[in-house]
């Protein structure tokens, strides 16, 4: 005699939980990398800030570190605008860090849009 064992598929609501688990896990981890990246966007802005102040200009700036005036100048705007935002909970600082002072009607997608357009156009730093 052989025992059969049928192997039960997964009911529909089983699949659709799997699927709403798996969707929920990748929002949570593209969250969590926006976070980071924010964090990283207002230390970058900060040692820009620095640097503006160590060489004199926004123009001395550019020329040594290998960035835009315009570049330099959004990194600034991010510094004034989101002072203290890197320690803010997540998301409280998102609109301040986000969107430029200049523009303040732009939404957050297009903001982020033209932050990754910008840090694409431009040579990344080297730590040293």
């Amino acid at each position: 005699m052989t025992s059969q064992t049928p192997e039960k598929s997964p009911s529909r609501k089983q699949r659709l939980q799997e699927k709403q688990r798996r969707q929920l896990a990748v929002v949570d981890t593209i969250d969590k990398a926006e976070a980071k990246l924010r964090k990283a966007e207002a230390e970058l802005a900060e040692a820009v800030a620095e640097a503006v102040e160590v060489f004199g200009s926004e123009q001395g700036a550019s020329e040594e570190l290998g960035l835009s005036v315009e570049a330099i100048r959004g990194f600034l705007s991010l510094v004034e605008g989101g002072a203290g935002g890197a320690e803010e909970p997540d998301g409280a600082a998102e609109t301040a860090e986000t969107a430029p002072a200049e523009s303040p009607a732009k939404t957050k997608t297009e903001a982020k849009a033209e932050a990754r357009a910008e840090a694409k156009a431009e040579p990344e730093p080297v730590a040293v």
